[in-house]
C-alpha cells in the first residue's frame, strides 16, 4: 500500500514493485527497478527515504529515521529479510543480511557485506568493501572481488523480479491438490559456499 502523509506522497517509478503487503508512506523516492517485499515498511513521514535504482526491500524490513533525518539506499543495496534499517544511510551494491539491525547515522560503505543478525551501533562508520558481523558489529575482513561478483549475481535477480512480478503476480485461490506434472523451478544461484568452489 502507498500513503501519503501530510501532504507527502511516495515516488515510484513505474518500473519498481511495491507488493500490495508493503507499506511505503510518505516522503520515499524509489528508483528504477526497486522490488519492495510483503510486509516491508519504509516510513518517509518524520524524513526522506530515497531508494537508489536497483534497489531491493525485502519481505518484513523496516526503513525510518528519528525526526528530521534523510537516508539514502544507494544503488543496487540488497536488504535482507527481516532487516531494519534505521536512520543509516547504505552505499552502493552493499548487501545487509537477514535480521541485521544497523542503527542511527551508520554509514556503511560501499560493497560491504553486513552478515545475518549483526548489530551495528549508531554512528558506526564501515569503510568500502568491508566483511562486517556480530554484536556488536566488528569488520572482519575485506571483501574479495569474488564475494562482490557473487552478491551482485544475487540482487540482478530482485532487479528482474519486479518486471516478472509486474507480468505474472496476481492474487488467485489455492488449488486444493498437487498437480500431477508440477514441476520444481531451476537453481538460478549458488550459495557463497558453492560459488566459491567454482
Amino acid at each position: 500500500m502507498i500513503y501519503s502523509f501530510k501532504g507527502y506522497i511516495p515516488v515510484v517509478h513505474e518500473s519498481s514493485f511495491v507488493h500490495p503487503l508493503a507499506a511505503v508512506t510518505g516522503n520515499v523516492i524509489i528508483g528504477k527497478n526497486c522490488y519492495i517485499g510483503p510486509g516491508a515498511a519504509i516510513r518517509g513521514d518524520w524524513g526522506q527515504i530515497i531508494l537508489e535504482d536497483g534497489v531491493n526491500v525485502q519481505e518484513n524490513c523496516t526503513v525510518h529515521m528519528f525526526p528530521g533525518k534523510s537516508i539514502t539506499l544507494k544503488e543496487s543495496a540488497h536488504i535482507g529479510h527481516g532487516a531494519i534499517i534505521h536512520g543509516a544511510n547504505i552505499g552502493r551494491n552493499v548487501l545487509v543480511g537477514m535480521n541485521t539491525v544497523i542503527m542511527d547515522d551508520a554509514d556503511i560503505g560501499d560493497e560491504s557485506i553486513i552478515g545475518a543478525m549483526a548489530f551495528v551501533k549508531a554512528e558506526s562508520i564501515i569503510p568500502n568493501r568491508s566483511l562486517v558481523v556480530g554484536n556488536p558489529a566488528k569488520v572482519l575482513k575485506q571483501v574479495t572481488d569474488e564475494m562482490i561478483d557473487w552478491k551482485t549475481k544475487g540482487t540482478k535477480l530482485y532487479q528482474q523480479l519486479p518486471k516478472e512480478c509486474h507480468e505474472s503476480l496476481k492474487e488467485v485461490e489455492p488449488l486444493r491438490e498437487v498437480p500431477v506434472n508440477m514441476k520444481m523451478q531451476e537453481g538460478v544461484y549458488d550459495t557463497l559456499r558453492d560459488f566459491m568452489k567454482k
